[in-house]
């Protein structure tokens, strides 16, 4: 699965990790994230992050 990079803060999403203090488990892609996900360091949406190209 493809980890996503916030453009603001550079966070990156990794599905393996999920977002355990937002509820979201290891395994979930960017794509099954909810649409009211936002990024747990700068709180941005899904639409403020791209593909990370490793």
């Amino acid at each position: 699965m493809k980890k996503y990079r916030c453009i603001p803060c550079n966070y990156i999403y990794d599905p393996a990790l999920g977002d355990p203090d937002g509820g979201i488990e290891p395994g979930t892609a960017f794509e099954g994230l909810p649409d009211d996900w936002q990024c747990p360091v700068c709180f941005v949406g899904k639409e403020d992050f791209e593909p990370v190209n490793e």
